[in-house]
């Protein structure tokens, strides 16, 4: 554990203050003990999303435990759920803006280990959005480190039970209405059962190597998007002189900035055939509109354009 922290802290901050996402499970304490072996201070930030009887208690007792293993402060951050999404996503939502929102200027560590990433991993293959969908978590996207990729879960409760820690278990973890948690308790182990042992190493490998590729093409993405997009507007010509992992990329960072939301890997495979594959087609509504009004792409005299379309016309 402290050996994953001091790589992490020797490429990505070096030096001063950081802060720890802490539930009380077994990761993010023995997080917190190897944050407070290595770091020069550490925060703990608990976030009390008040989704069960008693998460107030289970809040102040992983503040308690913070402050045992020498954290400089321990804070519980009481959060709202809501949203019209999953009970999980709404939940994430609201710890990550409260997180955000007390971490000051340091970077805040989360728990999650290589049996996470693994499962990332398959959560992102079964929505087939591409490689991008399964590059699974980064070990530092800013302010978000995640110093224990590399480290299994079994580790991390080794690590609690030689240092005493009592950590507590989320019903939530064993809940099977979540997709997460079946794939934890059913679905790898099987896989590790069939493979002879290696999937979750493997697919974390897998992830690594898809986003170092990805890392490069988009790169390349960026120079030709300063070249094709000319007041807003995409020349179709000159991106049709691209390769496909290149145009697409480019017309995913010119959606995205043009007002598209929840981007999906059909509508920009749409967009992409109306330079690859144009028949005279007509435009593609991808999401971002409003109640009224619907977001298209359509093509018009050698160039992709972005603009509203009464639905009422639709």
């Amino acid at each position: 554990m402290r050996l994953a922290l001091r790589g992490w802290l020797r490429r990505y901050h070096s030096h001063g203050r950081v802060c720890v996402a802490l539930s009380g499970g077994a990761d993010s304490l023995a997080l917190t003990a190897a944050a407070v072996a290595e770091a020069e201070s550490v925060d703990a930030l608990i976030v009390d999303h008040r989704l069960q009887e008693g998460s107030d208690v289970v809040a102040r007792a992983a503040a308690d435990q913070a402050l045992a293993l020498g954290v400089r402060s321990a804070r519980v951050l009481t959060v709202d759920v809501h949203g019209n999404g999953s009970l999980e996503a709404a939940a994430r939502d609201a710890r990550y803006e409260a997180l955000d929102g007390s971490r000051g200027d340091a970077p805040v560590l989360l728990g999650h280990t290589l049996d996470d990433q693994a499962e990332t991993v398959l959560l992102g293959l079964a929505r087939g959005s591409g490689g991008r969908s399964i590059q699974g978590m980064q070990a530092f996207d800013d302010p978000w480190g995640r110093p224990l990729l590399g480290v299994r879960r079994g580790v991390t409760r080794a690590a609690c039970e030689d240092l005493s820690i009592t950590p507590w278990e989320d019903p939530h973890n064993t809940d099977d209405e979540f997709t997460r948690v079946r794939l934890r308790h059913e679905a790898l182990p099987l896989l590790e059962e069939i493979l002879a042992g290696g999937v979750a190493e493997a697919l974390a490998r897998t992830a690594t190597q898809l986003r170092e590729d990805g890392q490069v093409l988009d790169a390349l993405a960026g120079a030709v998007l300063l070249r094709v997009v000319v007041d807003g507007e995409v020349e179709v010509d000159t991106l049709a002189e691209s390769a496909g992992a290149i145009r697409r990329r480019v017309l995913r960072s010119w959606l995205l900035g043009s007002g598209a939301k929840a981007l999906t890997d059909k509508q920009l495979r749409a967009v992409d055939a109306l330079i690859a594959d144009w028949r005279g087609q007509g435009g593609v509504a991808i999401g971002g509109g409003t109640p009224e009004s619907r977001l298209v792409v359509v093509r018009r005299r050698g160039r992709l354009t972005v603009g509203f379309e009464d639905r009422r016309r639709v």
